[in-house]
């Protein structure tokens, strides 16, 4: 592992400020000779210095990313044609379960797959390359992204990642450290995974922008997994602009993952950077469920501050279908109920065992593995109140074969399509307005997209968040949805950092 001491750094003067900006902004001081790939990275190595002891979000850095910035301004300099790409020189962080090939480990958090060798890069972490951008390094995250229960943001190779808005309030999972990095300008920009909330929540808590795609948009081959029916793969950045543009440069084709050819057809033609429209709010049917969405029993504020936002959605354009409800909403958010959680468990033991098979050289090769690993390591990965209970559960399920998991299918299919499906389109909406991470369930169950942006912070500091989201291939208009409300509002700060 890098550690972050061993890097010199020499940050010219510049009037270009580097705090907050965004990668329009980093790619015009690019254009303009005010700042080079390797003064940004070395700005990101003081930042870690600086910050990182404190709050925990990145676990490794690349140690060849200093030489990664030089290739690019050599590129640059060359007028090489990778140099005119919107991510190009920009440094990239990635989730630690997502498999990068070159010197950094992908563990998801656990010591069991420390040392393990990927066969090839993540299909997202290819598509990063291609656009130029620099692998800057590994995320911390909730271990094994939160699969295995823990305090979220809590890794054995990491430790506790930190909320740096409010030191003790939760941060957070899965992807914490993607989140928090962006967050705290340790990085630029950041990719999260997401199965059930992994995006989305850990966003709005560190008040930066997640977008979780339309299931398959986004590869996940060479991603450590939880469920292929779940799983995804999306941007964590500051902006909803650097969002697109990450989204940009990973959505698409991969012929290692086969969901992405049936939702490639989804991606529009010129991208989604067309949809930063500041008027986007304009005529969009936007639809509020109150209950449960918008309970806060124990805060008058944020049911205020939330109100407010209304008034503003309306007062930008936006058509707002008030007081809406969703059929089976308490079963669709209970994942014992719903049964998520049983398909979940049945299809992780395929999946997991499918991905350690791949690997090079391994110290783990199938799940059972795994839990003969923490049970002789306890005092690695282990702290006192975890458990092995869902582990062990998926070790003893069959196959998709079972009656159980087939009727966990059936469950989650019905209700999506009675739930979610319907409300949106005999009403139809453009999105379903939400606080927070609490629509995800029915995301996650359905694979559609959500896009959290940052809107307030509550009394003591806390962060707050406003989710969009829709049915499949709707992430054009959830953008223009999304940047509209951010360029309204202009919502984010930086941290506070307070105990």
């Amino acid at each position: 592992m890098t550690t972050f001491s061993s890097f010199g750094f020499n940050v010219s003067a510049s009037n270009f400020s580097l705090e907050e900006a965004t990668v329009a902004e980093l790619q015009q001081a690019f254009k303009q000779n005010t700042l080079t790939s390797t003064q940004l990275v070395e700005f990101y190595l003081s930042q870690i210095l600086k910050l990182n002891s404190k709050i925990r979000g990145i676990i490794e850095v690349n140690p060849d990313v200093l030489a990664l910035a030089e290739q690019a301004d050599n590129e640059r300099k060359a007028g090489a044609p990778i140099s005119t790409s919107a991510l190009h020189g920009i440094p990239v962080l990635v989730k630690d379960n997502i498999a990068t090939k070159d010197k950094l480990n992908t563990t998801a958090g656990s010591f069991a797959l420390l040392g393990s060798v990927v066969p090839r890069d993540a299909g997202v972490v290819a598509k990063l390359r291609a656009a130029g951008a620099i692998i800057f390094g590994k995320a911390a995250l909730s271990e094994w992204a939160h699969y295995r229960p823990g305090p979220n943001g809590w890794s054995a190779r990491g430790g506790q990642a930190l909320n740096p808005y409010v030191m003790s309030a939760d941060p957070h999972g899965s992807s914490t450290g993607s989140a928090i990095s962006v967050a705290t300008n340790m990085v630029a920009v950041s990719l999260g995974t997401e199965t059930d909330g992994s995006i989305l929540g850990p966003a709005f808590a560190n008040s930066v922008v997640g977008i979780k795609p339309t299931l398959g948009l986004t590869s996940r081959a060479g991603v450590v997994p939880i469920s292929p029916r779940q799983d995804t793969i999306g941007p964590i950045c500051r902006t909803v602009s650097d969002a697109a543009y990450v989204l940009d440069a990973i959505a698409g084709y991969d012929p290692y993952d086969n969901a992405t050819l049936l939702a490639s057809k989804f991606i529009p033609s010129g991208g989604y950077k067309q949809f930063l429209n500041a008027s986007g709010l304009k005529g969009k049917r936007l639809g509020i469920v109150r209950n449960p969405f918008f309970n806060f029993p124990n805060s008058t504020y944020l049911g205020q501050a939330f109100n407010n936002h209304f008034q503003q959605l309306s007062q930008n354009g936006a058509i707002l279908v008030d007081n809406l409800q969703i059929a089976n909403i308490s079963v669709i958010l209970n994942s014992s109920e719903s049964g998520e959680s049983i398909a979940l468990s049945t299809e992780f033991k395929i999946a997991l065992n499918s991905y350690l098979s791949e690997l090079v050289s391994s110290p783990i090769r199938t799940l059972a593995d795994a839990i003969a690993f923490n049970l002789n390591h306890s005092t690695l990965e282990m702290i006192p109140e975890f458990g092995q209970a869902v582990f062990l559960a998926a070790e003893n399920t069959t196959d998709t074969s079972n009656p159980a998991y087939q009727a966990a299918l059936k469950s989650m299919q019905s209700l999506t399509e009675n739930g979610i499906v319907k409300l949106m389109t005999e009403n139809n909406l453009d999105a379903l307005v939400t606080a927070n991470s609490t629509v995800t369930p029915l995301l996650a169950i359905g694979g559609f997209p959500g896009i959290s942006v940052p809107a307030g912070y509550e009394v003591d500091g806390t962060p707050f968040g406003i989710c969009f989201s829709g049915l499949q291939g709707y992430e054009p208009r959830l953008i223009e949805i999304a940047y509209a409300f951010e360029q309204a509002t202009k919502a984010r700060k930086p941290p506070s950092y307070l105990v």
